[in-house]
């Protein structure tokens, strides 16, 4: 394990009807999502996940993922670890061994005063913030349950 990587699971916490915004880096920022077979594997994967899926972007080298928990909150980690896991299989029946996700993933629990749906707009809209396209309509890796 790497230093720190413990610290960054310190006090996290899966809060029953939170809603989160959670981010997951590949291994050394690769854009192995540029691979579109793959880019679609992690939005199955998501998609697959027995939670309430706000809003998601799957862009070149990371994931951004706006959820709610239900009543019986999941564990954050075995979540994303879930799609981490599923998306690394796909991976590897296409291309070599290895990892492609830089270990731990970033989590943020949204606060009863953010607005959700301004969190969803900045998550979909950073493929055109990348210079990726012109406008989200011409990327296809993302959804909001708000369109």
């Amino acid at each position: 394990m790497k230093p720190g990587t413990k610290a960054l699971r310190k006090g996290r916490t899966s809060i029953p009807n939170q809603i989160y915004h959670l981010i997951a880096t590949t291994k050394d920022r690769r854009p192995v999502f540029n691979d579109f077979r793959l880019a679609r594997s992690a939005v199955y994967a998501i998609n697959s996940q027995p939670i309430s899926t706000l809003a998601y972007v799957v862009m070149p080298d990371h994931i951004h993922w706006l959820l709610q928990m239900g009543h019986d909150a999941i564990d954050l980690g075995k979540l994303m670890q879930s799609v981490k896991t599923s998306v690394s299989r796909k991976h590897y029946l296409r291309f070599s061994h290895g990892n492609i996700w830089q270990q731990g993933f970033y989590d943020h629990a949204i606060r009863s005063e953010e607005i959700i749906e301004d969190i969803a707009r900045y998550i979909i809209y950073n493929p055109v913030r990348a210079g990726l396209v012109k406008t989200v309509r011409e990327y296809s890796h993302w959804d909001a349950k708000w369109v």
